[in-house]
């Protein structure tokens, strides 16, 4: 899955540098902290409101599923939506693999899954105690993708209404 991550931030690094004008900037800082964009263009309200809604939905999807929400390698088609909320979405990816998934923080138990379950390994895992389960940890992964394609959409705002502005100066 690290292949997906890469592949992903250079989708992102290309679709913005294609944007002609302010454009690309203002796609690249919105990726980055959503938001950014629009407050780069000095839209300060819009910028609060529109990243404090992404991160509201990031941090509420955390807190309702468990940060076992954010898991590219389990969830791999989630996490192309939950990557559009940017570093934020890595970060707690990585927390997840570094703390829930090495056995740092709760036990590691061997997984109840059946071994003939769509995408298992062979052999038995192991998972931690700490691991989200049911309906409450898809409901966090659901929240975060759901901020992640939300905040793809301030991306293009802020694409648009930079590009806007670049034609305005013209």
């Amino acid at each position: 899955m690290l292949l997906l991550s890469k592949t992903f931030i250079l989708l992102v690094i290309g679709v913005g540098a294609a944007l002609a004008g302010r454009g690309w900037l203002a796609y690249l800082l919105a990726w980055a902290l959503p938001g950014l964009g629009h407050w780069w263009l000095g839209e300060r309200r819009r910028a609060v409101l529109a990243g404090g809604s992404v991160i509201g939905l990031f941090a509420a999807g955390l807190l309702i599923g468990g940060l076992d929400s954010v898991d590219q390698r389990e969830d791999g088609p989630w996490f192309l939506a939950q990557a559009w909320n940017g570093p934020i979405a890595f970060l707690a990816d990585f927390g997840n693999e570094q703390v829930l998934k090495s056995g740092r923080v709760g036990e590691l138990v061997p997984s109840p899954a059946p071994a003939s379950a769509p995408g298992a390994p062979p052999g038995q895992t192991m998972v931690s105690t700490l691991k989200g389960i049911g309906v409450v940890n898809d409901v966090g992964t659901l929240y975060i993708a759901l901020g992640g394609l939300m905040n793809l959409v301030v991306m293009l705002d802020a694409t648009a209404r930079a590009r806007r502005a670049s034609e305005e100066e013209e």
